[in-house]
């Protein structure tokens, strides 16, 4: 077959090179405040992130006192960027008419009164050293709770403010999320002992209610309608447990036991936002170190380097690109509108199907989130959980990331040779040579791994990774000074916003499977199942891992499903670190699968194309990814547990049957097509490498060597023909 000559090959055409990937674009509903306003953001953003650097560093804040400011900042800084719909940027303004001026005053007045009796509350507390009365902080909850709710609405029903302006709403909210954390550090002392018990009272429950609908309405706005409707009917059924059959059944819960249990670190103040709170924000500053000193520009340019001339180029590039930014990006929407906005044009350019460039496109950023040594929240979360040092997952997650990105790797290298795709021309592509002088700007990923390999802590050597990436950005035309950290600081705060939100609200769906003890049932379900075949338990908690995640980011999918799978697999015998890195791989991969497909979705945005065709489209591309998981449980070496030649043989076989999955899938093998019942020959030889076992070795290699006799010789007959 000839190649196809790609348009991009023109020597006419201006050099490719990546440039402004590190630059954060404006979500759709995120505001771009100016002037007094948005200097005063600026700096409360760069506050936030450097209280959190203080206190992970050199003065620790009290644990529960921290996650409470934690989350409030969030929330404050959240509402005041992120509008509650799409925002029309062209449009002016809008004067208040009478109507909203009439649903302001008794909002905004509510909302003063709360804020000024919580103050007079800590006033009379701490200086005149009188507790205030009984009647004031019930007075307080509900103007909290009934203006909160008002002023929700209200963004909800207009749509003012514009782009450069906060609208009068979203001011009520952030002063509602300073009265809730102001209340709940003012009877911390009491909220330990008394939330989740008989003990508390209606005033605790206003409060506590207000906090949840702060933190589901933030969520709406940066995660979309998903996890608020999962996490809505995880709310129904800690009320409707009483009428359910079967498993679901329990008790039920008191309005004020239950949202008071939710506010502890049994639920948005537990495990999730104790992650949020520590290695999320460290890592995603250190990631707005990296975008500020244009580390993430030179990791696709380097890409573009190494990979572009290969047939497919652009693909293969950003299959490279991709993992590489996984590394600095926490979300896989994200890292595809951070590289795809590059890759998929080019891709179309050399013969892809634009449908194909954005699947591509998705699929190899999905797989950003399980390259160590960052992976994404998810790896963090997955160490808070279970207790293993994070160092042992990074390590664990060595092989099935190289897997991962193999299988993609291979997918578009087959799909290139088929349809006779070239590369791209050495003169349009950056100098080699040149990006391989420059690789010393991979330090700071080099020092945060060494470091914790040294022994240092994560936090420590975060830290120490993010000052080596302002150090190294003296080395080149980027050079940061203070304005430049100060923005990185500011970013780190618009970076992590989205994952904040996302991590309290999934603590509310920890917090009702705490309470309710559905985990613990389902748990128990599996273990029936597993006593028929443990391989039926394992497709049953793919299935359920991957449903949960589903439109959500990947560290609420993660931490969901370890609440209700992970517990389950373990119960069956599967060791917790298996069990909780297949659900973590299942959780990634929910952003590929359809219907709802995150990375897909935005991949689809870029491409041009279908939204649900292009997330079909993704799934298959990262179809051999979905067999991995499985491959843990029979093959634990490929999770480093094992001696080396168990590992290295592991490895090899599961390499192979990756390749022979591809080529079933491409539907070319090394001689060129296949037929039908080629395809479902290599199909099964693929599965039979898969599984693991020298018999089962033997029947893939036999059935593939099969398919390449029966190759040689069709291609023989032709000749002789």
């Amino acid at each position: 077959m000839t190649e196809k000559t790609p348009a991009s090959v023109d020597a006419a055409e201006e050099k490719i090179g990546a440039e402004g990937v590190s630059d954060v674009p404006l979500g759709h509903n995120e505001r771009d405040l100016t002037g007094v306003v948005g200097k005063i953001i600026f700096f409360a953003c760069v506050f936030y992130t450097g209280l959190h650097l203080y206190a992970l560093n050199i003065s620790p804040i009290e644990t529960w006192t921290f996650r409470i400011i934690h989350v409030a900042g969030g929330l404050v800084v959240g509402f005041a960027l992120i509008a509650a719909y799409t925002l029309d940027r062209q449009k002016e303004p809008q004067p208040l008419n009478a109507i909203q001026w009439a649903a302001m005053l008794p909002i905004a007045l509510a909302m003063l009164f709360a804020a000024g009796g919580i103050t007079f509350a800590w006033m009379s507390r701490e200086w005149m050293g009188e507790m205030p009365p009984a009647w004031l902080l019930q007075q307080v909850a509900w103007s909290l709770a009934l203006s909160t709710g008002a002023a929700i609405i209200a963004g909800w029903v207009w749509k003012a403010g514009g782009n450069k302006r906060i609208f009068w709403g979203d001011l009520v909210l952030m002063v509602a999320a300073v009265v809730v954390a102001a209340y709940l550090i003012f009877v911390l002392q009491r909220w330990r002992f008394a939330a989740g018990t008989p003990m508390v009272s209606q005033t605790d429950f206003l409060v506590a209610l207000a906090g949840v609908m702060l933190i589901m309405e933030l969520t709406r706005r940066v995660a979309g309608l998903a996890l608020i409707i999962i996490t809505g009917v995880f709310l129904a059924y800690a009320f409707a447990g009483p009428y359910l059959p079967g498993i679901l059944e329990h008790r039920g819960y008191s309005m004020e036991r239950f949202f008071t249990y939710i506010y502890t670190d049994n639920g948005i103040l537990g495990p999730t936002t104790a992650v949020s709170s520590t290695y999320i924000i460290l890592f995603i500053t250190f990631a707005a170190f990296l975008q500020a000193s244009r580390v993430g520009d030179y990791f696709v340019n380097f890409a573009f380097a190494a990979a572009g001339r290969a047939r497919g180029g652009p693909a293969k590039v950003a299959v490279f690109a991709s993992g590489l930014m996984g590394m600095i990006n926490g979300t896989s929407a994200g890292n595809v509108v951070a590289t795809g906005s590059l890759t998929i044009p080019l891709m179309k350019k050399v013969g892809y199907h634009p449908r194909s460039a954005g699947g591509i496109e998705a699929a190899a950023s999905t797989g950003g989130q399980i390259v160590p040594p960052i992976m994404g929240a998810g790896a963090f979360i997955m160490a808070e959980i279970t207790g293993i040092p994070y160092t042992e997952i990074a390590v664990a997650a060595l092989i099935p990331a190289a897997l991962y990105f193999l299988s993609i790797y291979l997918m578009v290298d087959l799909e290139a040779r088929r349809e006779g795709m070239s590369g791209l021309s050495k003169d349009q592509l950056p100098v080699f040579s040149k990006m391989v002088k420059q690789i010393y700007l991979f330090l700071p990923i080099i020092i945060l791994i060494s470091t914790l390999f040294m022994g240092y802590s994560v936090i420590r050597a975060g830290t120490l990774a993010m000052i080596s990436a302002a150090v190294v950005s003296w080395l080149t035309p980027h050079r940061m000074g203070i304005r430049q950290l100060l923005d990185a600081l500011s970013l780190g705060t618009r970076m992590a916003i989205p994952l904040i939100a996302v991590c309290a609200c999934a603590g509310i769906i920890v917090g009702v499977i705490s309470l309710t003890g559905v985990g613990a049932r389902f748990a128990s379900m599996l273990l029936g199942i597993a006593d028929a075949s443990q391989l039926l338990a394992l497709f049953f908690a793919m299935c359920i891992s991957i449903l949960l995640g589903m439109g959500m980011p990947t560290t609420a999918a993660y931490a969901v499903a370890a609440s209700v799978v992970a517990p389950g697999l373990q119960q069956i015998g599967i060791p917790p670190l298996v069990a909780h890195f297949f659900v973590f791989y299942y959780a990634v991969l929910s952003a590929i699968t359809p219907p709802v497909a995150l990375a897909g979705y935005a991949a689809a945005a870029i491409s041009g194309t279908d939204p649900l065709k292009t997330a079909v489209t993704s799934f298959k591309f990262g179809l051999a990814a979905f067999i991995v998981p499985f491959m843990f449980f029979y093959s634990p070496a490929l999770l480093m547990d094992g001696t080396w030649n168990e590992i290295l043989g592991v490895v090899i076989t599961a390499a192979i049957g990756i390749y022979l999955l591809a080529a079933s899938i491409q539907g070319w093998f090394i001689k060129g097509h296949l037929n039908g019942v080629q395809r479902a020959i290599l199909l099964v030889a693929a599965i039979s490498m898969i599984a693991g076992g020298l018999m089962t070795d033997a029947i893939g290699v036999g059935l593939s060597a099969v398919v390449l006799f029966w190759q040689l010789n069709t291609a023989k007959k032709a000749n002789v023909a």
